[in-house]
């Protein structure tokens, strides 16, 4: 091996990697740093790096995709499905359909297509990208509301086989047409699904009890997840099944079993998902001749604004209106059709098939993908504060530490910084209210550990280790919490300074507060409020308004809501 060629590569890995702060300060996505790092290193650029070998492009991407995948699988809980699974799959399947006939109307307009190319074309660029959506949402430090995030997250995490299935078809028909394609892709459509989600859920739960039942050296865990998924991706592509399908699922089984040592596998996946972001982006930029794209300026940016401002909302409003979405939470979501890089993974089937017109298709879809990027991933996170779609989270601990002790069950030791204005003040631990079953381990300060006394004061800069499990960190984020937030964030401002049972009656808030709620039984519960309101599938920070009074959903379990906020009109208050 050329030790040019591998000091090459690792400066492209070092260079995106102390640029990648920029993204935050000039706020645009990390991704498209390793994107322009990828073609300013391509022949174009300063690099004049030549690489045109599709099908290792190809290998490497789809490798880069699975691991990307198995991450944002492990990080999805499935109490998300509740309120996002029905909404997230009809977008991932009628959606895409509807994505790939409006772009392909328009794509044989300004690029003059015939039909089934113009038709690869749409399909290519139908599906949003979970490896950009995960990463931005998680990276921007985005706390979007359940029913937002969990359709984004299962929309963009399972969308891939129906455009896959939409490319390869295509693919097909123009290559062999004839009766027998189109039978070829109705089977195919059957295999990518059918086989796809069973080896998925078979696979996630054969890895579970992989982990559980062997003992390994801890560091030895996230490398059998990452191998036993890769395995499961590659199986079901080889049986004729979506992998990509496969291998989210696997991810979302192992993220909501219990499995040894978990914090562990989350924090080294969570590397390696960067690393193929890394890889992927930078090889993709390599790929791409920047001159190439420069006859498509016109037509491409006729396509790309003709996707994000009209198809991808007129598919989002005609799909999800049978849904529980406010006109807030369906602009996010209309916006929020992230390109990434799976398009342009798609792009290179029909270049790998000979295809006429296959490196106009490519470029078309690279070019797409830049201008998303552009517009919709620097604009994601001030558009989710301004539409108010955000929610107050607790802080994430800075470590967790599995006990992996059978007396100790589920429990984790967490470190908590103590940071912000809240803790300015010291407060004594015998007055911080931490759920049930936790325990102070102790306290750092200046190096030192302290012993957790009830009397011991504890303010900004201590570091407190607490022993808890992982069903109560978001409550226990939350009395730990001291982060700098938006004055709107604040719990006050947010819920309202009372604090109601969810099984609270109409009558008695009436009667406690001299308030009338017209045309309301006084028997019916906030509860029923809320649930009346969303159609059964309440979440935390859904609003109803009675009159001068406005209830805020504070808590829920399952689809009740346990706690409401309330906030008086101010001029009930003079």
């Amino acid at each position: 091996m050329d030790p040019i060629l591998t000091l090459i590569g690792a400066l492209m890995l070092v260079i995106s990697i102390v640029l990648s702060p920029l993204s935050s300060r000039v706020g645009m996505p990390v991704l498209l740093i390793f994107l322009g790092v990828g073609m300013i290193m391509g022949e174009d650029g300063p690099g004049g790096i030549q690489f045109d070998n599709f099908e290792l492009a190809f290998l490497i991407a789809n490798l880069a995709l699975g691991v990307i995948l198995l991450d944002g699988g492990m990080r999805t809980r499935a109490e998300t499905f509740r309120v996002g699974l029905r909404p997230a799959l009809v977008l991932a399947t009628i959606g895409v359909f509807m994505t790939a006939a409006g772009a392909a109307v328009v794509a044989r307009w300004v690029f003059d297509l015939q039909w089934l190319t113009a038709l690869l074309v749409g399909a290519i660029i139908s599906s949003t990208d979970a490896a950009a959506v995960f990463s931005l949402l998680q990276g921007r430090g985005l706390h979007l509301n359940e029913r937002v995030s969990a359709t984004l997250e299962i929309e963009s995490g399972s969308n891939d086989p129906m455009a896959i299935f939409l490319t390869l078809m295509l693919v097909t028909l123009i290559g062999n047409s004839g009766e027998s394609a189109t039978w070829a892709a109705l089977i195919m459509l059957i295999k990518q699904f059918g086989i796809g989600g069973l080896a998925g859920i078979l696979g996630g739960y054969t890895v579970v009890e992989l982990a559980n039942r062997i003992r390994l050296t801890p560091s030895l865990y996230p490398l059998l997840v990452a191998a036993a998924g890769i395995s499961v991706f590659s199986a079901t592509n080889a049986l004729g099944g979506s992998g990509f399908l496969a291998i989210y699922l696997t991810g979302v089984v192992i993220g909501n079993r219990h499995v040894r040592m978990m914090p562990m596998i989350l924090q080294v996946h969570d590397g390696l998902a960067w690393l193929a972001q890394l890889c992927l982006f930078l090889m993709l930029g390599l790929l791409v001749t920047p001159s190439d794209l420069l006859p498509l300026l016109g037509s491409g940016l006729i396509l790309a604004l003709s996707l994000i401002f009209i198809i991808r909302p007129l598919t989002v409003m005609l799909t999800l209106w049978p849904f529980a979405f406010n006109r807030r939470e369906l602009s996010f979501i209309s916006w929020v059709g992230l390109r990434g890089a799976v398009p342009i993974v798609l792009a290179l089937f029909p270049i790998m098939a000979n295809l006429p017109e296959a490196q106009l298709v490519f470029h078309a879809a690279f070019f797409i993908v830049l201008v998303s990027l552009l517009v919709q991933g620097t604009t994601m996170a001030p558009l989710a504060r301004k539409l108010r779609l955000e929610v107050p989270a607790g802080e994430d601990p800075y470590r967790r530490l599995p006990l992996d002790a059978p007396a100790a069950g589920d429990h984790e030791l967490m470190l908590f910084p103590l940071r912000g204005e809240s803790w300015e003040t010291p407060r004594r631990l015998s007055q911080l209210r931490f759920p049930e079953n936790t325990a102070v381990a102790g306290v750092f300060r200046n190096r030192v550990c302290l012993q957790p006394k009830g009397d011991l004061e504890v303010s900004s800069g201590d570091m407190v280790a607490m022993f808890a499990t992982p069903g109560v960190l978001p409550e226990l984020g939350k009395a730990l919490s001291g982060r700098h937030a938006p004055k709107y964030l604040a719990e006050r401002a947010f819920f309202g300074d009372f604090v109601l049972n969810g099984d609270a009656l109409l009558g008695d808030v009436e009667q406690v507060y001299g308030i009338e709620f017209d045309d309301l039984p006084p028997e019916l519960s906030l509860a029923e409020c809320f649930a009346r309101r969303t159609k059964g599938h309440p979440v935390v920070g859904d609003i109803v308004t009675l009159g001068p009074v406005t209830l805020v959903a504070r808590a829920t379990n399952a689809d009740q809501v346990t706690k409401v906020g309330l906030k008086m009109d101010s001029s009930q208050n003079r």
